[in-house]
């Protein structure tokens, strides 16, 4: 009855924490303009005067870090970003900086609201030089003390700068002046930039985006352009995004605090998860340590780690609270074993890639009743033999990191491309993909993708996956469903990642740093 209870209180939690999920949301570059337009409608407010709200937050934004005696020059674009780009120029001249101001309308055709600040700024008088470009255009000298302001295109942007704007593009990154960028750096696009023109991107200092982060922000190889990231509050309507499905989400602490499981009162042992790690071909003993003591840390009440006969006295020293279950080989994991007595299974660390042991993989994923974490060696094997993915059980939890992912679907061009990748695979398997990375991408079955928001360079160190491999098997022990075991385990790991780089520094962070800040971790979760 006591289980029971403990059950439907959990159910319960998680329907009610499901009904009051509002994670930061991700929108496409459509949807931002559909957003803007149900502010408009809603609000309501006249367009132009929501472009002076965005364009009074970016303009207060750099006035606070840079004084009225850096020269500013400013390049708008046709469209609305040019239109928010001369409404800060303008401001900005209000404010006694030297601005000068050069609007590109090559094609003789203006957004509305990029014209009617045009006439604004010309009205205010109050700009050094306005220069309107139509046909030849003379750049102005760029030196070291100029902060350039790039409103030359944003979200609206769906192919590659090509012609003079590239060579503007080209021209502005080889000077020594900083950039700021409004909403994204010009030539960048919000989701796909497969087939873009890195050359042709700007490479900003700052970039000042309105309300949302955008999907490219998240992908590495974009970091190059983005420089730091600031996100303004231009109020649109809190209605709008609401109601706007997201297929990216970002997970940040609110989001993760209602998922916790309290410990009962009176818990013991056997009703706090039995976990089960196969893990540690000889040789590679540490990877087993590693992911089992992750898992006692992360709350499971008892770790059976199952490796081969060499391992017994490094596991027995190194983890004296674990269970040790000795394959029948020396050196390998050999044989499926039986997981009737377990409440979930993390297999892959360390655990090699013979031949020998790609059969009991096999055969361990289909005859397991428990969830399951693979990871490692499991995904590489997995590679080598890919008709076996689709005899993986349904709600499977797959943790490659890049390279991994690469041999199971194939190599992909850039983070777009396999994050698409994974999307299809978590829908085709039914089951969880997480992309390892600076912002770790949980691929759902119903197509969503949550980004994890905690999480540090000093991690890029070997055996951080298999910690977290660890601590998302002891949260399935536990209890937790699959995917709020996996969005907490993913946050609790870049979290305790976090702390550790505080106190040692990213440069010193090993693995087992991870394991040593995952109490704090916790902790802070439930303060």
């Amino acid at each position: 009855m006591q289980n029971y209870k403990k059950k439907f209180n959990y159910q319960l939690s998680i329907i009610n924490y499901l009904l009051s999920l509002s994670p930061m949301k991700i929108f496409t570059g459509a949807q931002i303009h559909e957003l803007d337009q149900y502010t408009i409608d809603h609000e309501p407010i006249a367009s132009i005067d929501l472009m002076e709200r965005a364009a009074k937050a970016i303009a207060r934004t750099i006035c606070e870090q840079w004084p009225n005696t850096t020269p500013v020059v400013v390049f708008a674009g046709p469209g609305n970003n040019g239109g928010d780009a001369l409404a800060v120029a303008r401001i900005m001249a209000a404010a006694n900086y030297d601005v000068s101001a050069y609007l590109f309308n090559i094609s003789g055709r203006l957004s509305g609201d990029c014209a009617a600040n045009r006439q604004r700024l010309l009205d205010s008088k109050q700009v050094k030089n306005f220069v309107e470009v139509t046909q030849e255009f003379e750049p102005p000298q760029l030196d070291g003390q100029t902060l350039v302001i790039d409103g030359l295109f944003g979200s609206g942007l769906n192919k590659p700068l090509a012609g003079g704007f590239a060579s503007l593009v080209k021209y502005i990154n080889a000077s020594p002046a900083r950039v700021v960028s409004i909403d994204l750096p010009s030539g960048l696009m919000s989701e796909d930039n497969s087939y873009n023109v890195r050359a042709n991107i700007i490479r900003a200092d700052l970039t000042l985006t309105l309300q949302h982060q955008k999907l490219s922000f998240f992908f590495p190889e974009n970091q190059q352009f983005i420089g730091k990231l600031r996100v303004l509050d231009i109020r649109l309507s809190a209605e709008g995004i609401e109601k706007t499905d997201a297929q990216y989400n970002l997970i940040e602490e609110t989001d993760i605090r209602p998922l916790l499981l309290e410990r009962d009162t009176f818990a013991h042992k056997g009703n706090m998860g039995h976990a089960l790690l196969i893990a540690g071909s000889y040789g590679m003993a540490g990877a087993a340590v590693l992911a089992a003591k992750a898992c006692l840390r992360a709350g499971a009440g008892k770790v059976t780690v199952h490796s081969p006969k060499r391992n017994n006295m490094i596991l027995q020293v190194s983890v004296p609270e674990a269970v040790v279950q000795l394959d029948q080989d020396d050196t390998i994991f050999s044989q499926a074993v039986d997981t009737e007595d377990y409440n979930a299974l993390g297999i892959g660390p360390g655990l090699g890639q013979s031949e020998t042991t790609s059969i009991a993989l096999i055969a361990q994923l289909r005859r397991s009743t428990c969830p399951i974490v693979a990871d490692a060696d499991a995904l590489n094997m997995l590679a080598n033999h890919r008709a076996w993915l689709m005899q993986l059980p349904k709600g499977i939890i797959l943790t490659p990191h890049p390279k991994e992912f690469d041999r199971l679907e194939s190599r992909s061009a850039d983070s777009y491309e396999r994050l698409t990748k994974g999307r299809e695979l978590a829908e085709r398997l039914q089951g969880y993909v997480i992309l390892k990375g600076h912002y770790s991408a949980l691929c759902c079955p119903d197509g969503h993708v949550m980004f994890n928001s905690t999480g540090n360079a000093g991690m890029a160190t070997a055996g951080s996956g298999d910690v977290l491999t660890g601590i998302i098997t002891a949260l399935l022990a536990r209890g937790y469903k699959q995917r709020e075991a996996c969005m907490l385990g993913m946050y609790l790991h870049g979290l305790s990642g976090d702390i550790a780089a505080r106190h040692l520094g990213m440069e010193s962070l090993i693995a087992s740093d991870l394991i040593q800040y995952l109490p704090q971790a916790f902790m802070r979760l439930n303060d």
